[in-house]
């Protein structure tokens, strides 16, 4: 990005106008694809950076990310950009934002910083700042201040310091986007549960489309099929859940509902089809991993014969039937489970000898796994799962016919 003059300067990306700037943060090494996935919505000059996609588009486009992004973590509304040097340039900038045509003292807020080579030397303070001038400017403006909460806000202000340039978010998701709907206690989880926009991403470089067998080997919670099974059905991932910009005074129902319909005669439209012609398979040793995998594809609203759950090791797992497929796994990492060399060595003869024609891709934060497969692997990713670097790595099992 170009840098801003010296001096705090506000940029506002105006609601009412054809177009807004938008950020999509998503895990790092997705961001490719959340290009692709935020252009279907209908985005214009998207452009890939670190962490997330920048992108332009009427709030329509907004709603559409949103409730259709199966990679993206957030959708921010960039509302003010300017140059700093001191928490005093922050706390300008954000006191000449028209906050109250946003939201009124009766939301409660929460402002979250992250940084990019910043100069201060305390974010935390950076953060008081920026609240301190919304706070400010709502009670001299209104008459009351809004109250702080940061667990369950109703409103979320994002701010993002580069060297010397400084960016104001509205958050227009509230929760994380990864955040469905379907798995809300710990019971529905396990114990190192994959996220669902992480888990859309793996399918997403997998290049997988339902017309192609699907196989997770190490499903635990389900996250992988799931998201695939929500794929299948065209279903939007944002189904079941509310948004932080409900709470904000620039929603707009009309055009919120317009997107929800679009969104249900689409799904209406593949039922009509016929429904889903796919065959995905998961499976773990564990299992209680197997159970509540089938209990979270049902409270995701997916019907429960989409995927076939079976318990069984992986060493010792076959194809769903005859056509070749894909296997998309997330297989437990050293950090917290360890599995002998032998075993991986088993598990990369069943791949080779029981899979052939298939393709693999397997996500590790050990980049030993391909020799402990006695595998060479094709491809492979960087990802981040949460704040673990992986790598993806993908196999091709020859065809023995």
């Amino acid at each position: 990005m170009r840098q801003a003059p010296a001096g705090p300067r506000a940029v506002r990306s105006d609601t009412d106008a054809t177009l807004n700037d938008y950020f999509c943060p998503c895990p790092r090494g997705l961001e490719q694809a959340l290009v692709v996935e935020v252009e279907s919505a209908g985005a214009t000059a998207a452009r890939a950076l670190a962490g997330g996609v920048e992108c332009r588009g009427p709030l329509e486009t907004g709603y559409r990310i949103n409730l259709h992004s199966r990679l993206a973590s957030r959708v921010l509304l960039r509302v003010a950009r300017g140059s700093y040097r001191s928490e005093d340039d922050l706390y300008k900038l954000a006191a000449v934002q028209p906050w109250e045509s946003w939201f009124d003292h009766s939301r409660t807020l929460r402002v979250d910083t992250t940084a990019i080579r910043s100069p201060l030397t305390s974010l935390n303070f950076a953060t008081l700042r920026i609240k301190d001038a919304i706070v400010d400017r709502l009670r001299d403006r209104t008459g009351d201040r809004p109250s702080i909460d940061t667990v369950r806000p109703d409103v979320r202000v994002a701010l993002f310091l580069q060297e010397g340039n400084a960016l104001l978010y509205l958050d227009l998701s509230g929760e994380p986007l990864f955040k469905r709907g379907w798995r809300a206690d710990r019971e529905a989880k396990g114990e190192a549960p994959l996220k669902e926009n992480l888990a859309a991403g793996l399918l997403a470089l997998a290049n997988w489309d339902p017309a192609t067998p699907l196989m997770d080997l190490f499903c635990g919670a389900g996250t992988i099929v799931i998201e695939a099974a929500q794929i299948a059905c065209n279903r939007p991932p944002g189904l079941q859940r509310r948004f932080g910009i409900e709470n904000l005074s620039i929603h707009q129902p009309a055009v919120w509902r317009k997107v929800q319909e679009a969104a249900e005669n689409a799904m209406a439209a593949a039922g009509d089809s016929g429904g889903p012609r796919v065959l995905i398979g998961a499976s773990d040793i564990d299992a209680q991993a197997v159970a509540m995998a089938q209990g979270n594809l049902k409270r995701a609203g997916l019907p429960p014969g989409m995927v076939q759950f079976g318990v069984c090791d992986a060493t010792e797992a076959r194809p769903l039937g005859p056509a070749p497929g894909v296997i998309v796994s997330n297989p437990p990492y050293n950090e917290r489970v360890p599995i002998d060399t032998q075993t991986w060595r088993d598990f990369g003869a069943t791949l080779r000898t029981g899979f052939s024609g298939w393709r693999a891709l397997l996500l590790s934060s050990d980049r030993r796994l391909p020799g402990q497969l006695g595998l060479r692997e094709r491809r492979k990713t960087p990802l981040f799962n949460g704040q673990i670097e992986c790598r993806l790595f993908e196999f091709e099992m020859r065809n023995r016919q």
